[in-house]
C-alpha cells in the first residue's frame, strides 16, 4: 500500500489510547524485518533511519530511504518512514525529495535556549515541506556510547511545565521526553515514572515518544502507553536478536562463508522481536 505519514499514525494510535512501534533500521535486513514483523502483526509500523544509521552508510541518506520506502509501498500494512536524532541541519535538509515524512530533530544537549531556537528553526523548515516533527526535551541518556544517566541526575526527568511552554515555543509536533528509560539497554530492567507521564500528558497537546524502550519490560511499556505514551522506539531489540541469531548459526556452521542463510535467520529473529514488541505496545487500553 502507499506510504503512510507518520503523523497519521501517531495520531490514529493516540487517539485509540494505544502506542505506535517505531523500529530503527541499519540495513535492508533492518528494514525488511520491521515490515515483516508488522505484517505478522497486522498492526501500522514506523520504519527509522537514524543518523548514526545514515553516517554507516557513508552519509548517504537516498540510497537507504528509497529501499525503505520500496519495502513500504509493497507492504500489506501502513508503513511510514522516519529519519531520527537528527543533529544535523545538512541531513535535516537532504530529506527534502525523499519519502520520508517525519523526522526527529534532537537538540537535546544544547543549552535549552539554544535548543529551543534550533528546534524552531527546524520546526519551521519542516513544516513548510509538509513534514511532522519531533523534538526532545530532558535526556535520555545511553546514546552512541555515552552511559545511562542515573534516575535522580539533573536533566533525568522532563518537567511537565517546561515541556508545555517547549512546544509552545518551538512548534513541534511531537516531544520525546525522559521518564527513566535509556538508549542501547540490552536488558530490559527499566523502570519508567508513570505518574510524570500521565502529569506530561495532561501538560501537553502532542504526542509523546519514548526513546530507549528495548529495555522496558512489557508490562512497563503497557503501563506506558495507558498512561499516556504515544509513539515507542525500538531498536536495540532488533540488534540483539539479529546478532544473537547469526552467533548461533555460525557456531553451528562454523565453515560456513556465504552470508545467505545466517542473515535469513538473523532476519527472522528481528520480524519475530518486532512483531511480540508491536503487540505490546499496541494493545488496546484496558476497559
Amino acid at each position: 500500500m502507499p506510504l503512510t505519514p507518520t503523523g497519521d499514525i501517531v495520531a490514529s494510535a493516540r487517539r485509540d489510547g494505544r502506542g505506535a512501534g517505531a523500529f530503527n533500521a541499519i540495513t535492508l535486513e533492518h528494514a525488511e524485518a520491521v515490515v515483516a514483523g508488522a505484517e505478522a502483526a497486522g498492526l501500522p509500523v514506523i520504519l527509522a533511519v537514524s543518523e548514526n544509521a545514515v553516517r554507516f552508510h557513508g552519509g548517504r541518506l537516498r540510497p537507504l530511504a528509497a529501499g525503505c520506502a520500496a519495502l513500504a509501498e509493497e507492504a500489506a500494512v501502513p508503513v511510514g518512514l522516519h529519519l531520527d536524532h537528527v543533529v544535523s541541519e545538512a541531513l535535516l535538509h537532504a530529506v527534502e525529495g525523499t519519502a520520508v515524512s517525519s523526522v526527529m530533530f534532537d537538540a537535546s544537549k544544547l543549552p535549552y535556549a539554544d535548543n529551543l531556537a534550533a528546534t524552531r528553526a527546524a520546526a519551521d523548515w519542516a513544516h513548510a515541506r509538509g513534514l511532522w516533527l519531533e523534538a526532545e526535551l530532558g535526556e535520555v541518556g545511553g546514546k552512541a556510547g555515552e552511559p545511562a544517566l542515573d534516575a535522580h541526575a539533573p536533566g533525568a526527568r522532563t518537567r511537565p511545565d517546561e515541556a508545555a511552554a517547549y512546544i509552545a515555543a518551538t512548534g513541534v509536533d511531537a516531544l520525546a521526553v525522559a521518564v527513566g528509560s535509556s538508549h542501547a539497554m540490552t536488558t530490559r530492567t527499566a523502570r519508567l515514572d508513570h505518574g510524570l507521564i500521565a502529569e506530561l500528558r495532561a501538560a501537553v497537546g502532542v504526542p509523546l515518544v519514548l526513546h530507549g524502550s528495548s529495555g522496558v519490560p512489557d508490562d512497563e511499556l503497557r503501563a506506558a502507553t495507558a498512561h499516556g505514551m504515544t509513539k515507542v522506539n525500538i531498536g536495540t531489540a532488533l540488534n540483539i536478536a539479529y546478532s544473537g541469531a547469526i552467533r548461533g548459526h555460525l557456531a553451528r556452521h562454523p565453515g560456513r562463508t556465504d552470508p545467505r542463510p545466517y542473515l535469513t535467520e538473523a532476519r527472522e529473529a528481528m520480524a519475530e522481536a518486532v512483531r511480540h514488541l508491536l503487540t505490546v505496545v499496541a494493545a488496546a487500553p484496558a476497559a
